[in-house]
């Protein structure tokens, strides 16, 4: 299976996954303080009146939510509510999926995505996305991180660049190391550029695979479940290069594990039954002092 329809199936598999429902819920009417987050500085992104279908199934229904610049925003909630859909949002990922419909707004930095003339490749390039497992591509490691600057023409490389003598082979290896280093990853690959990415462990493939997203200079970082398929000294390197990526950029990570979003959030947002945020605050709100019943009822693991 070639990496585009490997992608094309995740999506079609995460879109499955929320359409389904969680059994075990309180009735609870949300109520508009529970999900009107105020924060100093400015929003990097605005969401306003977001509904995503999937067909006629409403995956996202009516979210309102601004995302702060340069801190770490997780999304919560149980499997099936929706939060990999709004994830997908941010950047127009869902327009891959041919059954989704997507009506509101989402604004980066003030201006509107979902608008005609948006230019999906520039979009996708300042908001960047890692996917729950790695994908690299079967290339060197050097290749895979100079990938997206070559496309995008960042970098210039190759006979015709060298017959124009416009090779930039010294802004390219500077740029991968400069990549591997934000990823944490520079020390242990920097003697094999030019070996196969397949050949790195599954925690180096993720790593890899922020470092290839951070080559083409993003703005934001959305992360799917970055860390689900590793082991535990994988997920710390990964949740420590999280927290440090926040000082730069805006990122936004999806995961099922609680304990995870208390210890690299800034502020939390939990999804639940039916694509509804139900409240977003301060991480340290969120876990030890919710105002909704049936966020408390999730955090203490009687549903979900």
């Amino acid at each position: 299976m070639s990496h585009t329809a490997e992608s094309e199936a995740t999506f079609e598999a995460d879109a499955a996954d929320d359409r389904q429902t969680t059994t075990g819920e309180t009735d609870e009417e949300v109520r508009a303080e529970w999900i009107s987050y105020d924060f100093d500085g400015d929003a990097k992104l605005s969401v306003e009146d977001l509904n995503v279908y999937y067909g006629e199934e409403r995956a996202i229904r009516d979210v309102s939510m601004d995302i702060p610049e340069n801190s770490v925003t997780a999304l919560i909630g149980p499997s099936g509510c929706g939060k990999s859909t709004f994830l997908r949002s941010l950047n127009r990922m869902n327009d891959r999926i041919s059954s989704a419909r997507v009506e509101g707004s989402v604004e980066l930095d003030g201006q509107e995505i979902y608008q005609e003339a948006t230019n999906l490749v520039e979009l996708r390039k300042r908001v960047g996305m890692v996917f729950q497992a790695p994908n690299p591509f079967p290339k060197s490691i050097r290749d895979n991180i100079a990938y997206g600057p070559r496309k995008h023409g960042d970098v210039r490389r190759g006979l015709v660049a060298r017959l124009l003598g416009r090779d930039e082979k010294d802004a390219e290896d500077e740029l991968v190391e400069r990549s591997l280093r934000q990823a944490a990853l520079w020390d242990e690959v920097e003697d094999r550029l030019d070996d196969n990415a397949l050949g790195l462990s599954g925690g180096q493939q993720q790593r890899l695979c922020i470092a290839r997203c951070l080559a083409v200079d993003p703005e934001v970082i959305l992360m799917d479940e970055p860390a689900s398929a590793l082991d535990p000294i994988a997920t710390a390197k990964i949740e420590d290069l999280i927290e440090e990526l926040s000082e730069e950029y805006t990122v936004v990570v999806v995961t099922h594990n609680m304990q995870q979003a208390a210890r690299i959030s800034d502020q939390t947002a939990v999804f639940l039954t039916g694509g509804e945020l139900v409240e977003y605050d301060d991480t340290d709100k969120i876990f030890e002092n919710p105002e909704s019943q049936r966020v408390e009822d999730y955090i203490t693991g009687k549903f979900g």
